[in-house]
């Protein structure tokens, strides 16, 4: 009778999550995990193809989750952001901190980057569609949006960079959403 793989599995996720964390993609050891989970290295090459397949694993879920989660709410524009944090980011901080933090090496390595354009390729169509809705667009370029982008980006990740605590992440937003969405509905001529 086949042995049931499903344990062993949760095991060698829960030990790449803990070795990832730990050392980061670039130091990661594949034999250090297998240690971790009592296995082989070579134990470990049945359920993965290699170190990059089973960081993909780790994380791909939340990349996944989170172009869905900006795909159903790019229309919104009040707090959608600030939302996601609390609802999608926040509850899976381990997963985020790996693509942010211990990624270098990764195909995840620009996460930040990638994610700000993806989510500019969905806004500027937005900006267009409110124009022609009668509300005062301001007239942004890619360049100007791609930077703005960024640096709301870069403040709302900052409490998974530094590893904040949910309650200290939480008023961090509020910060975060009082100075960046007066400027985002203003960029919007939303009143």
């Amino acid at each position: 009778m086949p042995r049931d793989k499903t344990l062993s599995h949760r095991k060698i996720m829960q030990s790449a999550m803990e070795e990832f964390s730990e050392y980061g993609y670039e130091k990661a050891s594949m034999r250090r995990i297998g240690s971790r989970c009592g296995l082989t290295a070579a134990a470990l090459y049945r359920h993965f193809d290699n170190k990059e397949a089973m960081f993909d694993s780790l994380v791909r879920p939340a990349v996944e989750d989170l172009r869905a989660w900006i795909d159903e709410h790019i229309s919104m524009w009040e707090s959608a952001e600030i939302d996601m944090m609390r609802e999608l980011i926040y509850p899976r901080m381990d997963e985020y901190a790996l693509l942010i933090n211990k990624s270098h090496g990764s195909r995840y390595s620009n996460f930040l980057n990638d994610l700000v354009e993806y989510q500019q390729k969905r806004m500027m169509p937005r900006f267009i569609e409110l124009k022609k809705l009668g509300y005062d667009v301001k007239d942004v370029s890619e360049e100007e949006l791609h930077m703005l982008s960024t640096a709301y980006c870069t403040a709302l990740f900052e409490p998974v960079v530094h590893n904040y605590s949910l309650e200290d992440a939480v008023r961090y937003l509020d910060t975060v959403e009082a100075f960046f969405m007066p400027g985002w509905k203003n960029l919007m001529g939303i009143k």
